[in-house]
């Protein structure tokens, strides 16, 4: 599986941070020497992906703004000797950024579709941006490791993690096949439902922020935007296009080692600034 380009949904609102993200999205928070975006953009560039599309909302023109080039910065900095710092921003000068607007919060599918157009790899990575992934390899490494070992071109992977029972209503949630004889965290899928209540969940695996999704899946996900005008379920889920494409393709779930920070809370963020201090 060639993997050349990245999508990060960061359209919304983050009401939980404000009045802070009333200015700021909440994406360019810092932790350590940087904010969280770019961390994520980071974790792109590590598996070779240099073509990374931000779909954004109106008022959140920031976060693309980080990564530009800035030439005048650039030479000021080369003035007075920070290179440190001019290597910082020049690592980003050979990203192909791309930008597209999500004008209405539809889903996370409905976010991916905005960005449908700019597709042309067989493969693509996801990152959502509340989750980051804390250890010797980052979620999309892991993922990628799987589709290799796999030798899955056509499939698609989920990163996972072993949830509290108590909370697998906040979650998707997958019912694993078998595990992979050389890798017993790499999961061939037979399932996934959507937040279910604690008592009726099929497992305690929860689907968590990073994903490799074939191209053919933006077709899905425009046939379910298709029913979903004519429904009362308005959203369009990623989660509702895997469970349609589950009997056609396989779907693998990555049970990922090291430890997922969630800064989609401000009390999941206070822990997240901790550990980078």
């Amino acid at each position: 599986m060639q993997l050349t380009q990245a999508i990060l949904p960061v359209a919304g609102l983050g009401t939980r941070f404000l009045p802070w993200t009333k200015v700021v999205p909440k994406e360019l928070l810092p932790l350590g020497n940087q904010p969280i975006i770019a961390h994520l953009v980071d974790e792109a560039l590590s598996i070779g992906i240099q073509r990374i599309c931000f779909v954004i909302s109106r008022g959140k023109e920031a976060i693309p703004q980080y990564f530009y080039k800035d030439a005048a910065l650039e030479a000021e900095l080369l003035k007075r000797g920070k290179s440190h710092y001019l290597e910082q921003l020049k690592r980003y000068d050979e990203i192909e950024l791309h930008v597209v607007y999500q004008d209405e919060q539809l889903g996370d599918g409905h976010a991916l579709l905005q960005a449908a157009d700019w597709v042309e790899s067989s493969s693509v990575a996801v990152l959502f941006g509340d989750d980051l992934f804390m250890g010797e390899k980052s979620g999309l490494m892991q993922l990628k490791a799987a589709a290799k070992l796999t030798k899955t071109d056509h499939g698609a992977f989920v990163a996972l993690e072993n949830v509290p029972q108590e909370q697998t209503h906040k979650y998707g949630i997958v019912t694993v096949d078998r595990a992979h004889p050389k890798n017993e965290r790499v999961l061939k899928l037979k399932g996934m439902v959507e937040k279910p209540h604690p008592s009726k969940a099929p497992s305690t695996l929860g689907i968590v922020g990073r994903y490799l999704i074939p191209k053919s899946l933006f077709k899905t996900l425009e046939k379910i935007g298709k029913n979903s005008a004519t429904s009362k379920h308005k959203e369009i889920r990623l989660i509702d296009a895997l469970i349609h494409d589950l009997p056609h393709i396989p779907i693998h779930g990555v049970h990922c080692e090291g430890v997922r920070l969630d800064t989609g809370t401000p009390e999941g963020y206070r822990e997240a600034v901790k550990i980078f201090e």
